[in-house]
C-alpha cells in the first residue's frame, strides 16, 4: 500500500532494489538500516530473505527461520523448502508440500498475511496453476499480489484481465515501480507500437536506479518484438555479464540467435548452459523433448527407407 502523506517508507531503498531484481543489493541496503519499530524489522527481514532465496540461497532461508521464528516468516521457508528441490529427483518432496499447502488454503486465510498469499500463489505459478494461484490472491489489495495476479492473467493469455488489474494497481499507486513494471509486461505482451512504451519503461527505471538483468531483458524482449536483433543482442550481453546464469536471459539468447542467423554452434552454446544450468526448466524440457522425437522420426524414416530399398 502506498505510504500516507508526511510519512517516510525506511525500506523504500531495499523494495526498490528488489522489485527491480537487485537482489545483493536489497540486502544490502537492508543490513544498513537501523530501526525501532518492531513491524519495519519484520517487513526488512521478509524481504531480506526474499532476496536470498531470489538468488537461490535457500540453505540460508531453510536454517534461519526455525520453529521459534515469527509466524509472519514461516512460510518463507516453505517456499525455500519448494524451490530448492528439483522437480524431477524430488518430485514427492514438491509434491508433498503442495499438497501441505492445499491443506492450508483450503482452510482460513488471513488475507491480510499478503507473505503467506504471496508464497502460496508463487508455489502454484510454479506448477502452473495459474487459477488456484488467482484464487488465493484475489482477496488482497496488497500491491504485490495485484502484481502477482496480473502476471498469472498473462501466463493464461488472459490479456483482458491483465489490464483491468493493471487498472486497479494504477488507482492504488499510479508510480509505484510495481505498477510501472505490470504496466510494461502488458504492454510487452500487446505487442505492436506498445512495445516501444515498455521499452521506454525498462530504460526509465535503469537511468532512475541500475540496469539490472530483470531489466535488460525486458529490454530485450522489446527489441526482439520490433526486430531490432543488435540493440537486443547488445542488452543481452549486458545482461549476462551481470549473471552468467540468468535463465531468462539465456532463453532469450537462444531465441535470438535463431532469429538473427546465428551460427548453429552460438546457439547450442547457449542452450547447453541454458539446461547445465537450470535443466528443468520449461525451454530446456520441451526443447529436449522436441530433439528426442525429431531423432526418433529421423531413425524409423532410415529404417523405412532401409525396408524398402530390400
Amino acid at each position: 500500500m502506498p505510504e500516507q502523506q508526511g510519512e517516510t517508507d525506511e525500506l523504500f531503498d531495499v523494495k526498490t532494489q528488489f522489485y527491480i531484481g537487485n537482489y545483493q543489493s536489497a540486502i544490502n541496503e537492508a543490513q544498513k538500516l537501523k530501526l525501532n519499530n518492531t513491524l519495519q524489522k519484520l517487513e526488512r527481514d521478509v524481504f531480506v530473505y526474499r532476496s536470498y532465496i531470489a538468488l537461490k540461497k535457500y540453505g540460508v532461508v531453510i536454517n534461519e527461520i526455525h520453529g521459534a521464528s515469527l509466524e509472519e516468516l514461516q512460510p518463507l521457508k516453505q517456499l525455500a523448502e519448494y524451490l530448492s528441490q528439483p522437480s524431477k529427483r524430488f518430485f514427492f518432496l514438491r509434491e508433498s508440500i503442495v499438497l501441505k499447502l492445499d491443506q492450508q488454503v483450503c482452510g482460513n486465510i488471513d488475507v491480510n498475511n499478503h507473505v503467506f498469499l504471496l508464497v502460496a500463489a508463487t508455489i502454484y505459478y510454479n506448477e502452473s496453476n495459474y487459477e488456484t494461484a488467482l484464487k488465493v490472491l484475489h482477496q488482497s489489495d496488497n500491491l504485490e499480489c495485484r502484481a502477482l495476479m496480473l502476471q498469472a492473467q498473462l501466463k493464461m493469455d488472459r490479456v483482458d484481465l491483465a489490464k483491468k488489474e493493471l487498472k486497479s494497481m494504477q488507482e492504488i499507486d499510479d508510480d509505484a515501480i510495481l505498477t510501472q513494471l505490470a504496466s510494461a509486461w502488458v504492454n510487452l505482451t500487446v505487442g505492436g507500437e506498445k512495445l516501444q512504451e515498455a521499452y521506454y519503461t525498462f530504460q526509465e527505471l535503469a537511468d532512475k536506479n541500475t540496469p539490472t538483468a530483470l531489466l535488460l531483458n525486458g529490454q530485450a524482449a522489446c527489441c526482439i518484438g520490433q526486430s531490432k536483433y543488435e540493440e537486443a543482442e547488445s542488452a543481452l550481453q549486458d545482461a549476462l555479464e551481470k549473471d552468467s546464469n540468468n535463465t531468462d536471459t539465456l532463453v532469450n539468447l537462444v531465441v535470438l540467435s535463431q532469429l538473427s542467423g546465428k551460427t548453429p554452434e552460438v546457439c547450442n552454446r547457449y542452450l547447453s548452459q541454458l539446461i547445465d544450468t537450470a535443466p528443468e526448466h520449461l525451454f530446456a524440457v520441451e526443447f529436449q523433448a522436441k530433439e528426442k522425437y525429431f531423432d526418433l522420426l529421423a531413425k524409423q524414416l532410415v529404417y523405412s527407407n532401409f525396408l524398402s530399398d530390400r
